[in-house]
């Protein structure tokens, strides 16, 4: 997907009250631990403690790193992520098949909603679990053909 804008924002130390009051303001999701939070301009997921992606539609949020910095100002650290990763949105009646070849995230038991960092073919990823049939893959754009290729020939071998 080419859609879609990214940025990592982490709370500055001793700023957490701050950026979380900034972002329920601002109707910015701040996704908890191992989940992703949609929200209608801003949508976010997980990353560590008081570290999220957030991502926001790109024709409308192109400059998503610094609409992000005027909001919360110097109480989080910001970047831009746009096009350090590529997105994959794989969707089908039954995933598990699949992503149990792909990785180590059992599908069955995550609920939707479900985010957390994982590897596809030594590649470092992110994976959301969207909706029981809707499941998206972050990955280094640097690995896109890679990450590509594996998913297609796991596809076939389901």
């Amino acid at each position: 997907r080419f859609d879609v804008a990214l940025a990592s924002m982490a709370s500055r130390r001793g700023r957490e009250k701050e950026v979380a009051k900034i972002a329920k303001a601002a109707k910015l999701p701040l996704a908890a631990p191992s989940e992703f939070a949609a929200g209608k301009i801003y949508s976010s997921f997980w990353l560590s403690t008081e570290q999220w992606m957030i991502e926001a539609d790109f024709e409308a949020h192109e400059m998503i790193e610094a609409e992000l910095k005027a909001m919360f100002g110097d109480a989080a650290s910001i970047t831009e992520q746009t096009d350090a990763w590529v997105r994959f949105d794989v969707s089908a009646p039954n995933l598990q098949p699949l992503f149990e070849r792909l990785c180590n995230v059992d599908l069955m038991k995550a609920a939707d909603g479900f985010a957390s960092r994982t590897v596809i073919e030594h590649i470092g990823c992110y994976l959301i679990k969207r909706a029981g049939s809707e499941v998206t893959v972050y990955g280094p754009r640097s690995s896109a053909q890679s990450l590509l290729h594996v998913i297609e020939t796991a596809t076939r071998s389901v």
